[in-house]
C-alpha cells in the first residue's frame, strides 16, 4: 500500500518548486538563447569570416584571422580609440570608487535633507541615457547645443590652480597637474558615472551591526581609525563589485569611442570587420577585469570567514 501511495502522489514538493523556478524563468531563458547567445555565435562566426551582403542573403566565407588583422594594422581609427579608452578608464575608474564611496560615508550621516540628497545622486541613474548624457556634457557634434559645455567646464584648469595655490600646494610634477585637470574638465562625468556604485557602497554601510559601532565607540576609536578598521574591510566586497560594474560601464559608455567605431563600421556593411572589433574590444574587458579581481581577491574581508 506505501509503494501504491508513493507513486499516486507525483512529484515531491522541492521538486514541484524547481519546476516553478524553470517556469518563472523559462521566458528569460528562451529570449538569452534567441537573443544573445545565438547572435553572440553569429558574430564569432562573422569575425572570422568575409561578409558580403547581397539582395536577399548575407554570404559568409571563412577567411581566418583576415579581419583582425586589418582591424589592427590597417583600421586608420580602431587601435587609438582602444588605447585611449583603456587609459582613460584606467584613471578613471579609481577616481569614480573614491569619489562614490566618499559619498556614500557622507549620505549614511545623520543630516536634515539627507533623503534629498540621497535622491540627487541617484538622480542620474534614471535618466542616464545617451541623448541626455550628450546634451548636458555638451557633446556639440550630436547634439549642437552649447549649454551643456559650459556646465559641464565650469572647473577649469586655472580655477583648480587657484584652488591649490590657496591651499598652499606648489611645485606639484607636470604628470600630477596633467591628472588633477583631467578630473576637474571631467568632474560631471564622474559624477554622474558615480549613482549605482553609491547605493551599493550605502548597502554596505548600512549592513554593518550596530554591536559592531558601540565596541568600537566603547575603545575609544576615532573616525580615521573606525574607517580603516571597520568600515573599509565591511565594503571590501562591494569594491570589486563596484570596480566590475565601472569598468564595464565604461566601456559601454555612449561617449565611447571605440563602440562609436564599432557602429560606424557596421553602418558601412563591414560586419565581419565590425564584429572582430568587438570581439577584441570583448576580450580587452575581459582580461582587464580578470586580472584586477584576481589580484584584488585575496584582500577582501568576508564577514562570514
Amino acid at each position: 500500500m506505501k509503494k501504491s501511495e508513493k507513486k499516486k502522489t507525483g512529484l515531491s514538493y522541492s521538486k514541484k518548486k524547481s519546476l516553478y523556478g524553470y517556469g518563472f524563468i523559462s521566458l528569460w531563458l528562451v529570449g538569452t538563447i534567441l537573443f544573445f547567445l545565438i547572435p553572440l555565435f553569429e558574430s564569432l562566426v562573422y569575425s572570422f569570416s568575409k561578409v558580403t551582403v547581397e539582395p536577399g542573403e548575407v554570404k559568409k566565407s571563412l577567411s581566418g584571422f583576415g579581419n583582425y588583422i586589418y582591424v589592427l594594422n590597417e583600421d586608420p581609427y580602431y587601435s587609438e580609440y582602444l588605447s585611449d579608452t583603456l587609459l582613460e578608464t584606467l584613471w578613471k575608474t579609481p577616481v569614480i570608487l573614491i569619489f562614490s564611496l566618499f559619498i556614500a560615508v557622507l549620505l549614511n550621516q545623520k543630516f536634515k535633507g539627507r533623503t534629498l540628497a540621497r535622491a540627487v545622486f541617484f538622480l542620474p541613474v534614471i535618466i542616464a541615457t545617451g541623448p541626455v548624457f550628450r546634451i548636458i556634457s555638451g557633446d556639440m557634434e550630436r547634439t549642437g547645443s552649447t549649454g551643456g559645455e559650459n556646465f559641464s567646464t565650469m572647473f577649469s584648469t586655472n580655477l583648480i590652480g587657484e584652488l591649490m595655490e590657496f591651499l598652499g600646494i606648489y611645485g606639484l610634477s607636470d604628470k600630477m597637474n596633467v591628472y588633477i585637470s583631467a578630473i576637474a574638465d571631467n568632474i560631471f562625468g564622474i559624477v554622474w558615472s558615480s549613482g549605482i556604485q553609491i547605493i551599493l557602497f550605502l548597502a554596505a554601510l548600512q549592513n554593518i551591526p550596530s554591536s559592531v559601532k558601540e565596541a568600537a565607540e566603547i575603545e575609544g576609536a576615532t573616525a580615521w581609525e573606525y574607517f580603516w578598521k571597520i568600515t573599509f574591510p565591511y565594503v571590501s566586497p562591494f569594491i570589486l563589485a563596484n570596480f566590475v560594474f565601472t569598468v564595464i560601464d565604461s566601456f559601454m559608455s555612449p561617449m565611447n569611442k571605440v563602440m562609436g567605431r564599432i557602429l560606424d563600421i557596421k553602418k558601412e556593411w563591414m560586419f565581419g570587420e565590425a564584429s572582430a572589433m568587438a570581439w577584441i574590444y570583448f576580450a580587452v574587458v575581459l582580461a582587464a577585469v580578470g586580472t584586477v579581481a584576481f589580484a584584488v581577491r585575496r584582500h577582501i574581508f568576508y564577514e562570514t570567514e
